[in-house]
C-alpha cells in the first residue's frame, strides 16, 4: 500500500521536460518540511498498486512524473517495474535524500536547504531560489541544472542570478502560468 496524494493528467510544468503531457502520481508524506511545499501531507488515501496502475493508465500519455512530498519513501524497484511494464517512461522529483530504486528513467532532484543529497546520480537539479548559495548544487552528475523562483515571488532575482550564472537556466512554473493543474 502506498499514500497517494493525487493523480492526475497536465502538462509537466517545470525543467527539462516543460510542456509535456504527463501523468502526476503525487505521494503524501515528507522527511522535510519546506516553508513553500504545495503538497497537504496529512491528505492522501492508501492505494495498492493494481489500483495505481489501473487509474495512470487511464490517460493517454505515457510519461508519468512520480512527485510528491517525497515519493522515495513508497517506491521500490517492483513498483518501478510495474510502471516500466505498463509503457510508462517514469520520471521522478525527489529532494535528493534517500537512495532510489533501479529503473527510473529521468531523476530530477530539487536539493533543499541544509539536506543531504545522497544521489550519485542525476538528470537534472532543479532548485527553488530563495536567494541562498546554489553553486553547491551545481552537480557534475547532472546534465541540466535550472534554477526556479519562489511561488513566483522572486522571479526578477532568479532571472538575474541566471543571466549572471548562465551555467544555470530558469524554469518557471508554466502550469502556473497558463492557469492549469
Amino acid at each position: 500500500m502506498r499514500k497517494i496524494n493525487e493523480i492526475f493528467y497536465s502538462i509537466q510544468g517545470e525543467g527539462y521536460f516543460a510542456g509535456t503531457p504527463s501523468v502526476f502520481l503525487r505521494f503524501s508524506g515528507c522527511n522535510l518540511r519546506c516553508s513553500f511545499c504545495d503538497t497537504s501531507h496529512d491528505d492522501g488515501e492508501m492505494m495498492d498498486d493494481d489500483e495505481i496502475i489501473r487509474q495512470v493508465s487511464a490517460f493517454p500519455a505515457r510519461r508519468i512524473v512520480l512527485t510528491g512530498g517525497e515519493p522515495s519513501l513508497w517506491i521500490d524497484e517492483p513498483f518501478i517495474a510495474r510502471l516500466k511494464a505498463a509503457g510508462f517512461f517514469v520520471c521522478i522529483e525527489t529532494n535528493g535524500t534517500c537512495p532510489l530504486p533501479p529503473g527510473i528513467d529521468w531523476i530530477t532532484c530539487s536539493p533543499k536547504e541544509g539536506a543531504r543529497v545522497v544521489l550519485d546520480a542525476m538528470d537534472e537539479v532543479k532548485v527553488v531560489f530563495i536567494g541562498q548559495d546554489v553553486e553547491r548544487y551545481h552537480y557534475d552528475t547532472a546534465a541540466h541544472h535550472f534554477l526556479q523562483p519562489c511561488s513566483g515571488r522572486n522571479t526578477e532575482e532568479t532571472l538575474a542570478y541566471v543571466m549572471r550564472h548562465p551555467h544555470w537556466r530558469l524554469s518557471l512554473q508554466l502550469h502556473k502560468l497558463i492557469g492549469v493543474r
